[in-house]
């Protein structure tokens, strides 16, 4: 078996005819400029794009297999150079088990199956044609029609404030509004790690995702996971989920949770981070944005995880560390290849061939989980202040 990298939550911006498709993407997410960046540019071998019930990309996929531009697999996925594309969808419940909406992800074996899923969703969402589309169904309904499909089921970013799982009060248990047995994984987000989610009893049935949420192509491949497969495939990736026959999740690379969006509290209105006051020292406000690591101190039962994780790398993307601009790592790709390669593979003192010695210490301190950082809160990143 070889070793994989997977970013399996990417969103398609526009359609090939410039239809939009994800509102809040980046025009330049074009299904065709997703596979060329994950495969060329960042290096990453399984992609999950998650707008891939849209009538008009299913129509852009099939194409390029009649073309041969891509090869769909026996095994589930589509193979379009060193890179397969797992097809998703990411959906939004809001049913009556509900107090506020959780977005999901599914992801279906073949263009057959996600041509059924889409067909059937088409009846139950207001525009088959956007992401993240509310579903007047019941997620437990949904599940089991994903599972009748041969699909996978995935609670995402389960926990943001907003639209998430547990969120900043939407359940205190899955089992209010899933049924646990037809989860097949959970997707941590940007503001919480393994150690984190351990913390949370019923998650230790679950293998944990750490996924990009990608908005914009630079954004590709900000969190992964290392996958230990018999080949980059559908059939494979939901083996490894399920810890069958050796597949499984190497490790987990994902941002230190202080740089995610919504790590601390913060207040609604201003940004400002709270003293413990109901009142918003700054502006007044008595609203605020409940922090993942508040929210996360509310659901713990207090436990330490008994189930053997894989390790969670606090990886910071290349993008994030200071005197890596646009051009710079352009210069670093023209030297190494990829990002992955150049995150994990080259060494420092190569590194140097092309960035100063300053910024192959950050690079190398990034790789190992060094870096210093300030958290972040309401919506705003953090920021890495140093080694």
């Amino acid at each position: 078996m070889n070793s994989y990298f997977a970013d399996l939550h990417i969103h398609i911006g526009q359609t090939t005819s410039g239809k939009p498709v994800k509102i809040t993407a980046s025009r330049s997410l074009t299904l065709e400029n997703i596979l060329v960046e994950a495969s060329e540019h960042k290096g990453i071998d399984i992609v999950g794009i998650i707008d891939c019930h849209v009538p008009e990309v299913l129509l852009t996929l099939k194409k390029l297999v009649e073309t041969e531009e891509c090869m769909e697999l026996e095994t589930g996925g589509i193979r379009f150079l060193d890179t397969t594309l797992i097809l998703g969808t990411e959906l939004e419940i809001y049913d009556e088990a509900c107090k506020g909406p959780i977005h999901v992800l599914a992801f279906m074996p073949s263009l057959e199956k996600m041509e059924e899923f889409s067909a059937w969703l088409s009846k139950r969402l207001t525009n088959i044609n956007l992401s993240s589309q509310r579903i007047y169904e019941k997620g437990i309904t949904l599940q089991k029609v994903v599972k009748s499909l041969g699909g996978l089921f995935i609670p995402a970013h389960i926990f943001t404030p907003h639209k998430s799982l547990y969120g900043s009060g939407v359940v205190k248990s899955l089992e209010e509004v899933f049924d646990g047995s037809l989860i097949d994984a959970v997707e941590l987000g940007l503001s919480s790690d393994t150690m984190m989610a351990d913390q949370i009893a019923e998650l230790q049935h679950y293998t944990f995702l750490t996924n990009s949420d990608a908005h914009s192509l630079p954004k590709i491949g900000r969190e992964y996971q290392k996958l230990l497969l018999e080949e980059p495939s559908f059939l494979e990736l939901k083996k490894a989920m399920a810890e069958e026959g050796g597949r499984r999740i190497q490790a987990n690379y994902g941002l230190n949770p202080y740089l995610g969006k919504y790590y601390e509290t913060t207040c609604e209105k201003c940004g400002l981070k709270p003293n413990g006051q109901q009142e918003c020292e700054n502006c007044g406000s008595t609203r605020f944005v409940k922090g993942v690591s508040k929210r996360l101190k509310e659901l713990s039962n207090g436990i330490k995880g008994s189930r053997v994780r894989p390790p969670y790398i606090h990886q910071v993307p290349l993008q994030f560390i200071p005197g890596i601009g646009p051009r710079t790592l352009d210069k670093l790709k023209d030297m190494f290849g990829t990002e992955m390669n150049i995150l994990h593979e080259v060494p420092k003192h190569e590194l140097q061939k092309v960035v100063t010695e300053k910024i192959a210490d950050y690079i190398a301190a990034a790789r190992e989980g060094r870096l210093q950082v300030n958290s972040g809160g309401g919506g705003t990143y953090g920021k890495v202040t140093g080694i």
